[in-house]
């Protein structure tokens, strides 16, 4: 949202003024430092003419309720896990605490300026007509100045308001906003981080008391807020650098049209790394592989996805090197890449399956190591493509498989895939195999003869049942349909 105010700026001590229009009851004002208490003037003297006890009572028992009130909102925050819940969560406060309906929310940009906004009581077209006010006339971009930044800002009428831009006056009108009231999310260390607007739906101002409890509320609320800020940025660097492990296209083969899907589990939630690959092969074959190292050897958990997505990253490019070296053997490209494992990665293991694809012939050979089984999608259904049972690699003194040679009729498709996607698919690994093979076999005949789209179709009907893990494990999908 862009807005401008040049003459609202509030000070903390400004003195009260009465209840808002049309708002459910004022809070009393808190005493809390910083707030003044039952026996101040507005100006903070003491007052000569003492209160009679019944008022002096009602005034204590308001503080209570406040100061009840604020800690509900500030555990409520303290609950919230991630940036956006963390976001709803201190517009949906601040509304509450100010007596107002609606709010909007931006963090701010790394040059300064306001972020995505995120909206309370808006729908996307609003939020979208108030980023059309310009930058410059903003009121959230005020409240992200390093110099300058209000305390607070605040319009009892927006419609009316000289000091703002005609732009948002005209929105004020068009979209029924009425009074409005700003604060900026910042600590000391990290400057300004947000900034949140709420609007009252009639011309109408918060009570002092209301101002100083959200006041209050921001200042717990920044320092959470920096924290999911750093870890946001974080993450998604984490996954940008994770994505940069993966091919970011596919060769374009004769005889064969490939398609990949990603779905990456965050860091904080992963056990592993997954990966995909089509090799493109110097006597025009290509290898095709899917598959998932884990963390800090068998049964590590999330804190060792990080390292595991290093190590993926390792894994597919040494066996990348050994099927331009012996890639028309994937036994043996499947063994060289074992010995590698145990030798520079003796604490973890991978499950991989490895596929030669002679296209003119249409000719397959693969093998598989402790890896779900490949399905082969053609006309009159599809079908497994069975491995042999083998462990994952890096499980046992040696690994040895035989392999798997088979001819493909001219569009069939064959899928190749990670755990993660067989268990997205069912409650348990066989189960969630079962189910994709026959979504696979069951998808129209235009989706079956595109694998692009047959990839995209997999995901879609392959909804996460309550009993599946998939919140720990990457989805790969990679298809290769014969022309």
């Amino acid at each position: 949202m862009n807005e401008s105010h040049q003459s609202t700026a509030l000070p903390s001590t400004t003195t009260a003024e009465p209840g808002a229009p049309g708002c459910a009851g004022g809070l009393s004002v808190l005493d809390l430092p910083g707030l003044p208490g039952p026996a101040d003037a507005p100006d903070g003297t003491a007052d000569d003419h003492p209160e009679p006890s019944d008022t002096v009572q009602d005034r204590l028992a308001g503080r209570l309720s406040d100061i009840t009130s604020l800690h509900e909102h500030t555990e409520q925050l303290a609950r919230a896990r991630g940036l956006a819940a963390t976001l709803d969560a201190v517009l949906a406060s601040g509304a509450a605490l100010l007596g107002a309906r609606r709010g909007v929310l931006v963090t701010r940009l790394p040059g300064g300026g306001p972020g995505q906004p995120v909206g309370l009581g808006l729908d996307r077209a609003s939020l979208g007509a108030l980023e059309t006010v310009p930058t410059e006339q903003s009121l959230l971009a005020r409240l992200l100045r390093d110099r300058d930044r209000p305390e607070q800002l605040h319009s009892p009428d927006l419609a009316a308001d000289p000091a703002i831009g005609a732009r948002l006056r005209e929105l004020a009108v068009h979209l029924g906003l009425g009074g409005a009231f700003g604060l900026p999310l910042a600590t000391t260390e990290d400057g300004p981080l947000a900034a949140a607007l709420w609007f009252y739906d009639e011309p109408a101002e918060p009570t002092r008391g209301r101002r100083e409890l959200a006041r209050h509320y921001t200042e717990i609320a920044a320092p959470l807020l920096a924290k999911q800020l750093e870890a946001d940025r974080i993450r998604r660097t984490t996954e940008a650098l994770r994505r940069g492990l993966l091919p970011d296209r596919l060769p374009q083969t004769p005889g064969v049209r490939l398609a990949a899907r990603i779905v990456p589990a965050g860091l904080d939630r992963s056990c592993g790394s997954d990966w995909y690959d089509a090799i493109p092969l110097p006597d025009g074959t290509v290898g095709l592989t899917v598959g998932s190292v884990s963390g800090d050897g068998p049964g590590a958990g999330p804190g060792s996805a990080p390292g595991a997505a290093a190590a993926m990253g390792r894994v597919r490019a040494a066996l990348r090197a050994y099927a331009v070296l012996e890639g028309e053997d994937p036994v043996s490209v499947l063994g060289d890449l074992e010995l590698l494992l145990k030798t520079t990665e003796p604490t973890r293991t991978a499950t991989a399956v490895y596929a030669w694809v002679e296209p003119e012939e249409r000719r397959v050979t693969l093998a598989g190591a402790g890896h779900c089984p490949p399905v082969l999608v053609g006309r009159h259904g599809a079908e497994f493509v069975e491995t042999s049972l083998s462990a994952p690699l890096g499980m046992l003194a040696c690994w040895e498989a035989p392999g798997v040679e088979f001819t493909a009729e001219r569009g069939d498709t064959l899928l190749l895939y990670t755990e993660g996607l067989a268990r997205r698919c069912g409650p348990t690994l066989h189960a969630g195999q079962a189910n994709l093979r026959r979504a696979a076999a069951d998808a129209p005949r235009d989706v079956r003869i595109d694998p692009d789209r047959l990839c995209a179709h997999l995901l879609a009907v392959c909804p996460a049942p309550e009993a599946a893990t998939t919140a720990t494990d990457d989805l790969m999908l990679l298809a290769a349909r014969f022309e």
